[in-house]
């Protein structure tokens, strides 16, 4: 009988945690997007799920970075100029764009947060794939699925703008594509994921089974990006599709990370809020994601006085130009940093502290076997 799961390395952090992070985040955000009309959610996010989505786990991700950055000592005194550099780059990309038009500057800032997220969805694949020594052929047809699961829905978004939301604010997408190249952009999408699929039965056929973590993460991701895009009808449904299952296996991610540095003594005082576990990792986070979103309110958006009060008089142009990239910067800083800050080639310790290695294992072994590409990851 065709052996259905492969026994090499079929999960990456675990049967219960991949089933969780990875195929439970698509089923939640389906579960509710589905009963949006009996919990009052049809048209623009509630003020509970806006806390909820947005507040909680979008922004809160961007901020558990610090796990990983400038919470820990001795990791910023081993590359200051990254740590330094990136939200100066940042920062003042962000002031030359706002300075050009305020239209510009959201606009840059969403493609490269659209970046973000796709690559993120192909940084998980890749981890899968050299977890298990897939080989070239697989981790090529592995990428293309992701990067057909994401590029699709979205091509296929810019060329049947307007829609009824968008990704940071109206219009920041650039419109002008035909309608036929995004019918053009599904077909391409359907036959790179039935070639995905087909090879899946193959591996099956043939007695080696299939990665089941990996099948249901690429699954998850079509899910999420064409449900959230194509068959999204308001701003409710594309905002649960969009960042649950973005920033869920996120915080496993950083959640484990940060557990493993904190055993090593890294921290320092910081290392208080480990102590209290998953519950008081996540409160820490979405504390500094209110904060944030605060500042946004009072200073900028000035759209919920029930939550952050009667904000004062709106702000020139001018000083608008150096507070909004100022306010974006976590999410910009965030963006840049995950593309350093999760390659193990260069620091092999980092999969120790993940759980993937163990201590003292060989820089070649490490490579080889568990080796960890970037999860460059919407950062709001």
């Amino acid at each position: 009988m065709p052996r259905l799961l492969s026994p090499a390395q079929a999960w990456l952090f675990g049967r219960g945690v991949d089933l969780t992070v990875f195929a439970g985040s698509a089923l939640v955000s389906v579960a509710f997007v589905l009963a949006a009309p009996w919990l009052g959610a049809v048209g623009d996010t509630p003020a509970w799920a806006w806390l909820l989505f947005v507040v909680g786990m979008d922004v809160a991700h961007v901020w558990s970075t610090l796990f990983r950055t400038y919470l820990d000592g001795e990791e910023v005194s081993n590359r200051p100029g990254l740590y330094v550099g990136a939200p100066l780059a940042a920062y003042t990309a962000g002031v030359f764009a706002y300075m050009v038009s305020p239209g510009a500057f959201w606009s840059l800032f969403a493609y490269v947060a659209l970046f973000h997220f796709i690559r993120q969805q192909y940084g998980w694949v890749a981890l899968y794939d050299r977890k298990a020594r897939a080989s070239a052929f697989e981790r090529r047809l592995d990428a293309a699925a992701v990067y057909a699961a994401t590029l699709g829905p979205v091509v296929w978004w810019h060329a049947n703008l307007p829609r009824a939301f968008w990704w940071f604010v109206e219009n920041d997408f650039l419109s002008g594509l035909p309608r036929w190249m995004g019918t053009a952009a599904l077909g391409a999408h359907a036959a790179v994921l039935t070639l995905w699929a087909g090879f899946q039965v193959l591996r099956i056929a043939r007695g080696e089974g299939v990665q089941a973590g990996k099948v249901l993460l690429v699954v998850a991701t079509w899910v999420a990006w064409f449900g959230g895009i194509v068959l999204a009808r308001d701003d409710f449904a594309f905002t649960v599709m969009n960042v649950v299952l973005h920033g869920v296996p996120y915080f496993a991610l950083l959640f484990r990370y940060a557990r493993g540095r904190h055993a090593e003594g890294g921290f320092g005082e910081w290392g208080v809020l480990l102590r209290a576990g998953l519950p008081g990792f996540l409160l820490f986070l979405a504390g500094l994601a209110l904060l944030e979103e605060g500042l946004w309110d009072v200073l900028v958006w000035h759209d919920r006085p029930v939550l952050f009060g009667d904000s004062g008089p709106a702000l020139e142009a001018d000083v608008l130009a150096l507070v909004v990239p100022l306010l974006a910067l976590p999410q910009a800083t965030h963006y840049v940093l995950d593309a350093f800050v999760w390659k193990a080639g260069r620091e092999p310790a980092l999969l120790v502290r993940l759980g993937w290695a163990r201590a003292g294992q060989g820089p070649s072994n490490v490579s080889q076997a568990h080796k960890v590409v970037a999860i460059p990851g919407r950062g709001e």
